[in-house]
């Protein structure tokens, strides 16, 4: 899982402000330069306190809001008996980079666990290559995550709504696509979620109970640092501001898959592999997908994962009773994405039969709805005027990611408001 603000994997860094790395000759790496625009090189420094010396150098990460002369580093890493994954002296077979981070235990005493002053660093000669997920499906540059103060909403929300209105009806007149009958055909339902901004706080318990629920596997490092990992959903982390010494933040977004009603996935795929659902979902069908990969290329918001390789174990009895039986087990070659926790809705709508009725609100919760602290995603039947998610919906606050595309999402955002005290500078 990448870290909530630096977007980092396998490895702990050594956390530093800009001023900070100024001052030790460090520099961020520099992605305009790199052609793949991916492999994070950073520079390393030595660290020391009290006598005592981390035996590996570190990476230095810039870290925007980071207080100057001080460095921040996490502990559990640089274990030598942890297993397989866990161990920084074992690489992985299908990886040439070491992996595992430093020990900062050799400079942690009992008399100052969490802190201490005094410590000395200095730059060392050569470069260490982070996987990072920072620049990975970067859709930076456009109207993304949309954020305010409380005043300034209140005094743009009849244009906001009326702009988004004028949008609405103007790409849907221009969308090649006829309309379809949800209410009337099928089971009646659409599907739909509606997350806010303003209660995510990126903690990324989303991304390890989704990959928890629907079996997806653990890639190496070298794979990350090729962009190929493999969460359905990941958490956009971004950061406002000219000063990285001062900056404004973080702001975090969820980025599920998006179940858009124009999808454009699915008429560039020649097996028909990528469908929709008469209940909106944005389905995959894995026993047809040959992995051409033109869906993956086709989506604005870049949510769909290749297996490039065989991930899982079929053999070890252990990984087969840790899988989630419900939910079916890629292989390589074929392409998957977030399915609205598909096996959750069958199983609710199977009860809701055998009952007699329709599913009520809130029957029906998705495994990243489940386990957020803050409840910032909600999920249920669009098709339902008093369900949550469509109270959601029809909030002055409610808009689709890069709307002006005409997707038509089924996935929207609440902006995020703020509303600070004037008189506090």
């Amino acid at each position: 899982m990448p870290k909530p603000l630096t977007k980092i994997t396998w490895d702990n860094v050594a956390l530093v402000s800009a001023n900070t790395a100024r001052k030790l000759g460090a520099a961020q790496p520099d992605y305009e330069k790199d052609k793949k625009g991916r492999e994070a090189y950073v520079d390393q420094i030595e660290l020391k306190l009290d006598g005592r010396a981390i035996s590996k150098a570190l990476p230095v990460w810039i870290m925007p809001g980071q207080p100057d002369d001080v460095i921040t580093i996490h502990l559990g890493y640089g274990r030598t008996r942890a297993g397989r994954v866990g161990s920084s002296t074992i690489v992985w077979p299908d990886s040439r980079l070491p992996q595992g981070g430093f020990n900062a235990y050799e400079i942690r005493t009992s008399q100052s666990p969490w802190s201490a002053s005094g410590a000395q660093a200095s730059k060392v000669a050569g470069q260490f290559q982070l996987a990072t997920t920072q620049v990975h499906f970067s859709m930076e540059g456009r109207d993304l995550l949309r954020e305010s103060s409380l005043e300034e909403y209140l005094k743009d929300k009849d244009h906001l709504r009326e702009e988004k209105e004028h949008l609405k009806k103007e790409l849907h007149e221009l969308s090649l696509y006829p309309d379809f009958d949800y209410q009337n055909q099928g089971n009646g339902y659409a599907w739909g979620m509606s997350i806010d901004l303003n209660s995510c706080v990126g903690c990324n318990a989303c991304m390890i109970a989704c990959q928890s629920e629907n079996n997806i596997p653990i890639v190496g490092k070298e794979q990350v640092v090729r962009s190929r990992e493999m969460h359905w959903i990941r958490i956009d982390a971004y950061f406002k501001g000219e000063d990285a010494n001062k900056p404004e933040g973080p702001f975090f977004q969820p980025v599920p898959c998006m179940h858009c009603e124009n999808a454009p996935c699915e008429p560039v795929c020649p097996v028909h592999a990528t469908v929709h659902s008469s209940e909106g979902l944005n389905d995959m069908v894995y026993n047809r997908c040959v992995g051409t990969k033109y869906c993956s290329n086709n989506c604005p918001y870049k949510v769909r994962r290749f297996n490039f390789f065989l991930y899982q174990d079929w053999d070890t009895p252990t990984y087969q009773l840790m899988r989630n039986p419900e939910v079916s087990v890629r292989s390589r070659g074929v392409m998957e994405k977030c399915t609205y926790c598909v096996q959750r809705i069958q199983n609710g709508k199977i009860q809701a039969e055998l009952e007699g009725r329709k599913l009520r609100d809130g029957e029906v919760i998705t495994a990243c709805q489940a386990v957020c602290p803050t409840e910032a995603i909600v999920f249920g039947d669009i098709n339902d005027p008093n369900s949550r998610v469509s109270k959601l919906k029809a909030s002055d606050r409610d808009y689709s990611l890069l709307g002006e595309l005409n997707t038509r999402p089924r996935t929207t955002y609440l902006t995020q408001l703020k509303n600070p005290n004037a008189e506090i500078k």
